[in-house]
């Protein structure tokens, strides 16, 4: 970056302290991942300069050659990668896209059954804070005792509610839904089915887990996160969804798409069409389940009974008498890098929750294992137990830098 030094060197420094930042250490925010360098060359090009209001073939301004090329590569990789009959490319995140998709098939007003928050929920599912609650009439389902789904009483809440949307879905959800299930419960009261997998999306494009797109109308989802693309938003759905949802992306809730992200969600999914990209997929399951029995052993309630996917969510105050937000600020000072996070109908507040999410997708790029993961466990472990001993935590802080540096990434920046 001489150019940007010169010109900027504040920008720069800011931009060199955050490199170092994730060399040196460990990320473990389930919703956060290390693109390819080849996907950052692309959010760098001079895609950046171009509007393409539209979509490929039908433009409204004009000198789109080029633009149409890769949005049409990004299309047709996310059909293959997915199985999915129509797909839009142009939203900017996941809260854009579930917004376009609401919008597309819903009338203010109309009653959708979305999962409740602090049981794993979204806040674009329906929280009274967001502008998703003040448009739609949203009914929040809970998971059982047991951490899971009842079904029985989601089929119950269907058939009262009688909603024109069921949608499915989580931020911090760990278990596996029963596709069928929902499938079912929506076809019995004639209700469109979502399903919202931005957590999970590479799982799925790494054939990890079950592909939920052949039992739902609508799927929306991020294309960072597991799917290890630039920070962005997709829409995948029935055919009979494809001009209403394009036309609510387009002219409804977005001027012109960024093609230079476009480009890079080509690239991203390029890279998850390889072999390579199944092995990681796996590679995060077996890292999450080690995490979550090694965090047992130690003594911490892992909620929802355990995990299917990429994170687990931990009672840190329950089991240890640590906030979650002290639990976050302590292990940030060692270089490991995670969220606080709500446990089901937890009492503490949404800023000093009891619990923290943990994800593996990111160490799990880096190249890290099982034997890693039994080591974050303990570090997790210590931080937690000792942390207002800043002299433990300076020396757990060293020994996580040394693993870092044995994984390294961005070798090529400067």
């Amino acid at each position: 970056m001489p150019i940007l030094k010169k010109q900027d060197p504040k920008i720069y420094k800011a931009i060199q302290g955050e490199l170092k930042r994730q060399r040196e250490g460990m990320e473990l925010i389930a919703s956060e991942n290390y693109v390819s360098e080849a996907v950052l060359e692309a959010l760098g090009t001079v895609f950046t300069n171009k509007y393409s209001e539209g979509y490929p073939g039908r433009r409204y301004y004009g000198g789109q050659e080029f633009t149409d090329v890769v949005e049409n590569l990004a299309i047709e990789r996310a059909k293959k990668l997915f199985g999915a009959e129509h797909v839009n490319v142009q939203p900017l995140s996941g809260a854009p896209a579930n917004m376009i998709a609401y919008s597309a098939v819903l009338k203010p007003g109309d009653k959708v059954l979305g999962m409740d928050l602090s049981h794993g929920g979204h806040l674009t599912h329906g929280h009274p804070v967001t502008l998703s609650a003040q448009v739609y009439d949203f009914v929040r389902y809970k998971t059982g005792a047991d951490g899971k789904i009842d079904y029985k009483e989601l089929e119950a809440m269907a058939i009262k509610e009688k909603p024109q949307m069921i949608l499915a879905g989580f931020s911090a959800y760990t278990r596996q839904l029963d596709y069928k299930k929902f499938a079912a419960i929506a076809k019995k009261v004639g209700a469109i089915t979502m399903f919202d997998i931005a957590h999970i999306a590479g799982l799925i494009a790494g054939k990890a887990l079950p592909n939920p797109v052949p039992y739902f109308d609508i799927v929306t989802t991020t294309t960072h996160k597991t799917l290890r693309g630039p920070r962005g938003g997709m829409i995948l759905c029935k055919e009979k969804f494809a001009k209403a949802i394009d036309k609510a992306a387009f002219p409804g809730f977005q001027g012109g798409p960024h093609m230079n992200n476009i480009a890079a969600k080509a690239v991203a999914f390029g890279e998850a069409l390889k072999p390579s990209f199944a092995r990681y997929a796996a590679q995060i399951l077996k890292n999450a389940k080690v995490l979550e029995i090694e965090l047992k052993k130690y003594g911490f309630k892992i909620m929802f009974g355990g995990t299917d996917n990429h994170m687990v969510l931990v009672d840190v105050f329950g089991s240890k008498g640590v906030t979650g937000k002290e639990a976050e600020k302590a292990l940030d000072k060692v270089g490991i890098t995670l969220n606080k996070n709500m446990i089901p109908d937890d009492p503490r507040s949404p800023m000093d929750p009891s619990g923290v999410r943990i994800g593996v997708p990111a160490v799990t790029t880096r190249g890290m294992k099982e034997r890693e993961i039994v080591k974050i466990a303990r570090w997790i472990n210590d931080v937690v137990e000792n942390h207002a001993d800043e002299k433990k935590l300076k020396v757990i802080h060293k020994e996580v830098i040394a693993l870092c540096k044995k994984f390294p990434v961005y070798g090529n920046l400067k």
